[in-house]
């Protein structure tokens, strides 16, 4: 374990008003970041018939889960190096006049080109949120908080849809994105004081463009590859996009050896335990995340349920993930050892998805016995990607050296987004090879099982959980 930083990047005690409202602050960012990524989805049809663009209409959501993966380990080395303070409120004045483009946009390109800046500013809030607390906070008192971010989740998740169907409805689409605006001008003013400033200085060396340029094409050739059903189904397009990924990340690894001031310091990966985290948040995110929109195909076959009874038993998969996370922040008080959660998690998501690889098997077995299977399968899924998050989270917290903390925050993030997209890309390619549907979403989920067990396989050990580390209990700088 490392110890915390020294001089004026650190914050005020937990106790503090100035620790309270930039916590608040936090809440606010993440919220707005994370409910953009799925409020949109039931107002699609009105915005395709006000802006006459039809099935491209699509590429509103897609543009901007895109700019939140690739800007993640930007904003979290940026972090590093300007300190949170600035960078989340250069986030939130990114997100800000991306939502109020988004609210004026007057055609389809000016609306997609808005939400790639929505999404730069949406991927900075989540990152900075996640380092700022490792270093406004002690693991014990994270630990405590959990039930403030499940809610902040929970919110976003379940509110997301209903409120843009709502508003689409009433006042327009429009109005999904002009509410940000005050809640962005509350979150700033939230985080005048308590968030940690400028670190000490370091020697000054370049800031690693080559590195951020890179990961973008990594990011967004994989996203692309996961988000297109039309490249999915071209091999030559989608072998293309494929081997350019793999070229520009081969440059990545090497740029970023070489690099002084590299975006993802190699020498994260130098701690066992962060490592092991890194890669089995990835897998789990290739399992968990990559098959969502396989799971409702798999309820189908195997319950016969229409899409209305389909879409009430997808509740099970928020239900799962919202009790896993409650006991988490409720048994964790007395169970602090990460790693072990973190173990947990990844059984319950093998037992979940091979569960739900035997639904379209059970095709012609009584009904109840298929919505049993169903439930419990979607609940232990749901609970496995809720709880995976928070224990690995809670270890890079832990584990990374306090200078490094927004990169290791970053990269972790950044590979469970990227796991996800190739997941959905894979999956989806099984699928179209499959002799038939049930035999594809068959393989899909059991591949995503045999995921999880290598997830399980690779990691962190006992050994690799965080010592408690002391209250970084000094100065809050105030703005200038």
């Amino acid at each position: 374990m490392h110890a915390p930083p020294s001089g004026g990047t650190a914050v005020p005690s937990r106790s503090s008003r100035a620790a309270r409202s930039a916590f608040a602050a936090l809440l606010a960012g993440m919220f707005m970041a994370q409910l953009d990524g799925n409020v949109v989805v039931a107002a699609l049809p009105a915005m395709a018939a006000d802006l006459r663009s039809g099935g491209a209409i699509a590429a509103v959501t897609a543009v901007y889960l895109l700019t939140v993966t690739v800007s993640t380990p930007v904003h979290g080395k940026l972090g590093d190096l300007l300190g949170r303070r600035a960078v989340f409120h250069g986030a939130l004045a990114a997100f800000a006049a991306g939502s109020l483009a988004c609210a004026l946009a007057p055609s389809l390109p000016a609306l997609i080109a808005a939400r790639a800046v929505q999404g730069v500013g949406g991927g900075g809030l989540v990152v900075t949120a996640i380092s700022a607390l490792a270093q406004m906070f002690t693991r014990e008192e994270l630990i405590r908080r959990q039930g403030y971010l499940i809610g902040v989740m929970a919110l976003s998740s379940l509110a997301g849809p209903p409120l843009g169907g709502l508003l689409a409805a009433g006042p327009g689409w429009r109005w999904i994105f002009t509410i940000n605006l005050p809640l962005c001008a509350v979150a700033a003013l939230l985080a005048l004081r308590g968030l940690p400033g400028r670190p000490p200085e370091r020697a000054r060396t370049p800031f690693d463009l080559t590195g951020a340029l890179l990961v973008t094409a990594v990011g967004g050739g994989t996203v692309a590859l996961g988000a297109s059903e039309s490249l999915a189904r071209s091999p030559l397009g989608a072998g293309a996009v494929a081997a350019a990924v793999a070229v520009c990340a081969v440059l990545f690894v090497r740029t970023e050896r070489r690099a002084a001031e590299p975006l993802i310091p190699p020498s994260l990966f130098a701690d066992r335990g962060l490592a092991r985290g890194v890669v089995a948040t990835g897998l789990a995110g290739v399992a968990l995340f990559g098959t969502f929109a396989f799971v409702p195909m798999a309820v189908q076959e195997g319950t016969g349920a229409d899409g209305a009874r389909t879409g009430l038993l997808l509740l099970a998969l928020t239900g799962g993930q919202l009790a896993a996370t409650s006991a988490f922040s409720v048994l964790a008080r007395r169970r602090p050892a990460v790693t072990g959660w973190g173990r947990l998690a990844l059984v319950m998501g093998v037992a979940g998805t091979a569960a739900l690889a035997l639904l379209p098997a059970l095709h012609q077995a009584p009904r109840p016995l298929s919505v049993a299977i169903a439930v419990l399968g979607m609940a232990l899924a749901g609970g496995a990607l809720g709880l995976s998050m928070q224990a690995y989270t809670l270890l890079a917290q832990g584990r990374a050296r306090p200078e490094q903390i927004g990169a290791a925050m970053g990269t972790l993030t950044f590979a469970r987004q990227l796991g996800g997209s190739l997941g959905t890309a894979a999956f989806g390619w099984i699928l179209l090879v499959a002799p038939g549907t049930r035999t594809g979403v068959t393989l899909v989920l059991a591949t995503a099982a045999a995921c999880l067990l290598a997830a399980l396989l690779v990691s962190p050990r006992t050994e690799d959980d965080p010592a408690p580390r002391p209250s970084q209990d000094v100065r809050v700088q105030e703005p200038s």
